[in-house]
C-alpha cells in the first residue's frame, strides 16, 4: 500500500505536467482546429528561459519571477508561431496546417540546438528540496509545489474561460467563428490570445519537466508533447476539463507501469492506449461526438 500511495503521488506529478501541456493542445484545437505538434517545443524554450532566467543573470531573480517571466515570453514566441506559420493557412486543407506544425516542431528544435547546443543543460533545483512530512510520507517539496500550482493555475483558466469577457469570446469563437465575427469579436486577437495561454502554460510544465529530471535539452519536449497530446486525446480534444482529467490519468498509468510491470513498457502502454482510444471512443472522455464533412 505504501509503495501504491507513493507511485501515485509520483503519477500527480507527472501528470500535473502533461496536464498544463495537453491544455495547450486542446485550447488550440477548440479554436482553430490545429493540432500545434510545435506545442512540445515551446515546452522546451520555456525551459530554457527559466534556466536563462535562474542561472544566467549576475543576480538571483525569485522562483515566482522566474516563472512569470518565463511563460511571459513562452506566450510571445506562441503567438509569434501563429503569426508566422498558421495565420494564413486557416482556410487551407488541414492536412496543409497539420505538416506546417510538423515542420515548425523541427525548426524550433534545431534553433534551439542552434542557440543553446546540442549539450544538455543541468537544471538545478529552483525550490529547497527538503521533504514534507504529509501522514508519514516524506514528499518532495517540488511535487507538492508542481501539483499545486498546476491546479492553481487550471482553476485560474477556468475562471477565466467561463467568467470573463476575453473568455467568453474564446468560447464563441471555437463554436462559430463566422458569427462571433459578426457579433463583433476579434476572431484574431482571441486566436493570438488562445495561443499566448497555452503557450505559457506549455512552459510552466517545460519548467517543471526540467526541475523534476534536471536536464534541459533541445529535444526534451518531443516526448511528453506527444504523451500530453495522448491526454488531450484521452481526456477529449478541444475541452479544457478532458485535459486536465486525461494528463492525471496518463500521469498516473506511466508511473504505475514502472512500478508494477516495467519501465521498459511504459511508452509501449501509453501509446497504444492512444489506438484503443482511436478505435473505441476517439472523442475521449469529455468530448462530444460532432460529424464533420471533410
Amino acid at each position: 500500500m505504501e509503495l501504491f500511495i507513493r507511485q501515485l503521488i509520483n503519477g500527480l506529478n507527472t501528470g500535473s505536467i502533461y496536464a498544463l501541456v495537453a491544455i495547450g493542445y486542446t485550447m488550440v484545437y477548440g479554436i482553430i482546429k490545429l493540432i500545434n505538434f510545435a506545442h512540445g517545443e515551446i515546452m522546451m524554450f520555456g525551459a530554457y528561459f527559466a534556466f536563462l532566467f535562474a542561472f544566467s543573470l549576475s543576480f538571483q531573480l525569485p522562483f515566482i519571477l522566474v516563472i512569470v517571466l518565463s511563460m511571459f515570453f513562452a506566450a510571445l514566441l506562441g503567438i509569434l508561431i501563429e503569426r508566422v506559420a498558421y495565420k494564413k493557412l486557416r482556410k487551407a486543407p488541414r492536412i496543409s496546417a497539420l505538416i506546417t506544425a510538423i515542420g515548425m516542431s523541427l525548426f524550433l528544435q534545431h534553433l534551439a540546438q542552434l542557440i543553446f547546443g546540442a549539450t544538455p543543460y543541468v537544471m538545478k533545483q529552483l525550490v529547497d528540496t527538503t521533504p514534507v512530512t504529509i501522514f508519514n510520507f516524506d514528499i518532495s517539496r517540488l511535487t507538492l509545489l508542481t501539483i499545486g500550482l498546476s491546479i492553481f493555475f487550471m482553476i485560474l483558466l477556468s475562471l477565466f474561460v467561463y467568467k470573463t469577457k476575453p473568455g467568453k469570446a474564446m468560447r464563441a469563437v471555437s463554436q462559430d467563428k463566422e458569427a462571433a465575427v459578426l457579433m463583433g469579436i476579434n476572431v484574431d486577437n482571441i486566436i493570438s490570445l488562445t495561443f499566448a495561454i497555452g503557450s505559457a502554460l506549455g512552459a510552466l510544465g517545460g519548467i517543471f519537466y526540467a526541475m523534476t529530471y534536471s536536464q534541459i535539452y533541445p529535444t526534451m519536449g518531443v516526448l511528453p508533447g506527444l504523451k500530453a497530446f495522448i491526454a488531450a486525446v484521452f481526456g477529449g480534444i478541444g475541452s479544457i476539463g478532458g485535459a486536465m482529467i486525461g494528463g492525471y490519468l496518463i500521469g498516473i498509468i506511466e508511473t504505475m507501469t514502472k512500478a508494477y510491470i516495467s519501465s521498459k513498457w511504459v511508452d509501449v502502454i501509453v501509446f497504444g492506449l492512444l489506438i484503443v482510444i482511436l478505435l473505441f471512443k476517439p472523442s475521449g472522455i469529455l468530448g462530444k461526438n460532432r460529424k464533420e464533412k471533410v
